[in-house]
């Protein structure tokens, strides 16, 4: 079983009913400046308004509903709907709403990330099924950073490579291929004149993540569950997944880490800001590592520094890690599912 958000989507789930489907503590930059991108004549650009002072509060809502093709007599789900809390994000009475109620307990645990996944099961025949998250988040204005203040990227690079007797930061795990962000000479290529000799690393970052919306046209529906980075670069088109991944793929194939973030959007923005690319459904966006300030999170959808408008459920390698809803099922047929997400403040 799968999730598959009919709508623009930045973090999709695979459609077949029989596949596996597969989808911080940030601090936020100052927000740089859009840069001009071809997208579809009706989206809508990201605001760079200021963030408030304050904290912002909002109610999330992810509804998953499935009406399948053909009655299902037995199934197995695992979930990434919970929320984390991180520095700057608090989650509050957040609940998971199984119709029809699985036989047995929700199983809750935590993944190799420190993610919640949620494990349930169906023995008896059903031809629907609705997941609903619910919960609020309190969100903290992010510290601003100083972009010149990080180390020259070389260094950073230098500091996750293994040597023998050296303790090395957690962060290295995320400098190794995946699937989705592997490493390649052609992701290193995309990227290697904005990273020069000397440059810090959080200036290289930011200006790889306006590479990437710059050169990458947002087109909702343009790539699949199975498109990785190479795919999606050579396409020159996809939605938040794919726009992550490749940042992702780049940084790794420079020999820094990157890891992949899933999340939500503020779906209706404060008067006269427009909306966010991927406000619709789940959104993803990129982590990067810098030694000095930890993981400073990127969104290269929209070419802005993750502030109070992005939601932080979990995090991993790459989509494969965090989809929200994946499983296995007897039966079902092929029907996509509906999704519908709401993020709105309180």
């Amino acid at each position: 079983m799968s999730e598959n958000p009919p709508s623009d989507t930045g973090a999709r789930d695979s459609a077949g009913p029989s596949q596996s489907q597969s989808q911080s503590q940030t601090q936020g930059v100052p927000q740089a400046t859009p840069s001009p991108a071809t997208l579809p004549p009706s989206a809508p650009v990201a605001s760079t308004a200021n963030p408030p002072a304050g904290p912002r509060r909002l109610q999330v809502t992810h509804e998953t509903r499935y009406d399948y093709d053909a009655p299902v007599e037995v199934a197995h789900h695992s979930a990434w709907l919970r929320p984390r809390d991180t520095e700057v994000q608090q989650v509050q009475g957040w609940a998971l709403q199984i119709d029809p109620p699985p036989e047995s307990p929700v199983q809750e645990s935590r993944d190799a990330f420190g993610n919640w996944r949620h494990g349930f099961s169906h023995s008896h025949v059903h031809d629907t099924l609705t997941v609903t998250s619910r919960f609020q988040v309190l969100l903290a204005a992010p510290l601003p950073i100083d972009t010149g203040h990080s180390p020259a990227w070389e260094e950073a690079a230098q500091a996750l490579r293994y040597r023998a007797g050296v303790t090395q930061p957690d962060a290295v795990e995320f400098v190794l291929p995946s699937h989705f962000a592997p490493h390649d000479p052609a992701l290193a290529a995309f990227a290697q004149d904005l990273f020069r000799p000397g440059r810090p690393l959080l200036q290289a970052a930011l200006a790889l993540m306006g590479r990437v919306y710059q050169r990458m046209e947002y087109k909702p529906h343009s790539t699949d569950v199975a498109t990785d980075a190479l795919r999606a670069l050579a396409q020159g088109k996809g939605v938040c997944q794919d726009f992550a991944h490749l940042m992702i793929g780049a940084m790794r194939s420079l020999g820094l880490a990157a890891r992949y973030v899933s999340g939500y959007l503020l779906t209706h923005p404060p008067a006269g800001q427009p909306r966010l690319l991927g406000a619709d459904a789940s959104h993803a966006w990129v982590a990067v590592w810098c030694p000095l300030h930890g993981w400073v999170a990127l969104d290269p959808t929209n070419d802005i520094a993750v502030g109070q408008d992005h939601v932080t459920l979990a995090w991993g390698r790459d989509y494969a890690d965090v989809a929200p809803l994946r499983g296995v099922i007897r039966g079902g047929g092929t029907a996509p599912p509906a999704v519908g997400v709401t993020v709105e403040p309180v």
